[in-house]
């Protein structure tokens, strides 16, 4: 190579390495920070006294951990009750510490312990319990029962003060759905003196990581304002160091964000999220904290809650609020049928109608297929069908552009202490012969929004969860097969790498040998970033690269085309 593809190969390795360098400090001073283990009150008796803790604070806050930080939660001085509720995809244990959701098993999803897979936890606080100020830990008693309809029924009075909530299943046909259930609760002023809440906070319980590898950005506490979802992930309470120092953040204790009119509010993993919607009013601000799972290996959770206006109740008035809770797999077509854009928690970014489609298509294959694997393979073939006009002609035009080359590299001999005459002279070569010099890149371009697009819906498709293909147990993570010295052997992307190298070795020599000797490092690098993905999304790019290698034997077979110049305009007959 010569001195210039040296230089460009040498900045690229330094770029490597000092990522992973950075990437590394990153990780160590998230390790080091100290994260308080989120305790949440569920103080089901608003009071006049605790008014000015649960005042509304600017947006966002994040106060200082020493003063934000939760008191150690008091051991109940009572015993703890369960009732369940109980469909044939989800399991509500209902407690009555604060009368809210302890757990959501999910008992057709399968976690890595071959254990149901569980939303929230007994340790953290549970979902729809109502909250004054969530700083304090507190979870007073409800009496908990079950109704004669099958609801389940908490109720707590004190100081004239009387809150119910019941907790069921929705009957209704045209919303129904094993993993959606309604909260309804009532607020009854039994005494003499109006009775004023200045807004509180319900419960969306905790979420976590399912496997201990999962990208944490997938941890997220999100929420919908006017159909747009936005959030943030567990990262942005470790702090950051912005960009050359600009945009630095200290770490922060917790999350707190004044809304208008938000439509739900949700805490999300990867594949499941519990997502709680307002029916009767509003919300109007969120509220979140990290805790460790297992700092050891930079696993974190995220807890949060939903905000809801003040309200004054006068004597002998009761106050009645319904909310909806999804606690559930993110099963898109599932989440869009609900009244309020509850599918935005997928987070398909700017290629969201890429995404949508794609996965809508894929579910579409696996009911003719039955397989996913086979499924993606199918996917991918469309693609490449839908694409292969514009390939064969990019094809052709680079084959044209391999013939040209002997008369380009005569121009870059002659000019070559003249760059700026030379590149006009090779444009001007190009137009002579009326070749596009980016006319192969316009397939590229064009698989770019699919790519992406891919990438979103298959890094959050549960549909994909614990789906074998082949050797493959599950096409949600990485085809691990073995470890060799500690590093995952993942056969799909060593074939992808080497699928694209097959293909570079066909596509025909054209432009700067400089630049070409350095794309020989793209499958090196993309192998680099995409060795950790889901199977899923590395079978689909090497079944793409296969497909690509078809075409080109294709086009190979086909006549060699001319090289003419294109006579003027004026000496056409």
């Amino acid at each position: 190579m010569d001195r210039t593809a040296w230089i460009a190969v040498t900045l690229c390795t330094l770029g490597l390495i000092g990522w992973y360098l950075y990437v590394g400090k990153q990780s160590r001073q998230l390790k080091q920070q100290p994260h308080q283990q989120l305790a949440v009150t569920a103080s089901p008796t608003p009071s006049a006294a605790n008014s000015a803790s649960a005042a509304p604070t600017s947006s966002p806050v994040a106060a200082p951990a020493a003063s934000a930080a939760p008191a150690a939660q008091p051991t109940p001085e009572f015993a703890e009750k369960i009732e369940t509720l109980r469909n044939e995809d989800v399991e509500l244990d209902l407690t009555n510490r604060g009368g809210g959701i302890r757990e959501a098993v999910l008992l057709n999803h399968i976690a890595q312990d071959d254990q149901p897979v569980v939303l929230n936890s007994k340790n953290q606080p549970p979902i729809g319990a109502l909250i004054d100020q969530p700083n304090t830990p507190r979870l007073e008693e409800f009496n908990i029962s079950r109704e004669p309809d099958g609801g389940i029924k908490c109720e707590r009075a004190a100081d004239n003060i009387t809150i119910r909530k019941k907790f069921f299943f929705p009957q209704s046909t045209q919303k129904k759905d094993n993993f959606l259930a309604e909260m309804d609760v009532d607020v009854v002023n039994g005494g003499a003196q109006p009775y004023s809440n200045p807004g509180y906070f319900v419960s969306l319980g905790s979420a976590a990581p399912i496997h201990p590898k999962d990208y944490s950005y997938y941890t997220r506490l999100v929420w919908c304002v006017d159909g747009k979802a936005k959030g943030v992930d567990v990262n942005w309470f470790g702090g950051g160091g912005g960009v050359l120092g600009i945009g630095s953040r200290a770490p922060q204790a917790f999350y707190q964000q004044d809304l208008a009119n938000a439509d739900w509010a949700a805490v999300s993993d990867q594949f499941f999220t519990t997502l709680v919607a307002s029916l009767t009013t509003k919300g109007n601000g969120v509220w979140g904290r990290r805790f460790d799972i297992s700092p050891e290996q930079k696993m974190f959770g995220l807890a949060g809650a939903l905000r809801m206006p003040a309200f004054q109740l006068p004597p002998g008035q009761t106050y009645n609020a319904r909310f909806e809770i999804w606690a559930g797999p993110k099963i898109y077509h599932r989440l869009a049928r609900l009244d309020h854009n509850e599918a935005e928690i997928m987070d398909f970014g700017i290629f969201k109608i890429v995404s949508q489609f794609l996965l809508n298509f894929l579910n579409w294959l696996h009911g003719f297929l039955g397989s996913y694997g086979w499924s993606i393979l199918a996917l991918t073939a469309v693609v490449k069908i839908v694409l292969w006009p514009l390939q064969d002609k990019a094809n052709k035009s680079m084959r044209r552009m391999s013939l040209l080359n002997p008369k380009v590299q005569e121009l870059r001999d002659k000019y070559k202490d003249d760059p700026t005459r030379m590149n006009q002279e090779v444009m001007k070569l190009y137009k002579d012969y009326g070749i596009n010099p980016v006319g192969g890149c316009l397939p590229m371009m064009i698989q770019i929004p699919i790519f992406f697009g891919l990438f979103k819906m298959l890094g959050q498709a549960v549909e994909l969860r614990n789906e074998h293909f082949l050797w493959v147990r599950d096409l949600s993570q990485p085809d691990t097969v073995a470890h060799f010295f500690g590093v995952p052997i993942n056969v799909i992307p060593l074939c992808m790498a080497a699928s694209q190298i097959w293909l570079m070795t066909m596509t025909p020599k054209t432009g700067d040998p400089t630049q070409r000797r350095v794309m020989m490092f793209t499958p090196l690098i993309f192998l680099f970033i995409c060795y950790n993905f889901a199977a899923a999304l590395a079978l689909y790019y090497t079944t793409q690269n296969l497909f690509s290698i078809v075409q080109f034997y294709y086009n190979k077979r086909q006549p060699m085309p001319t090289l003419e110049k294109k006579q003027p305009a004026g000496k056409r007959k």
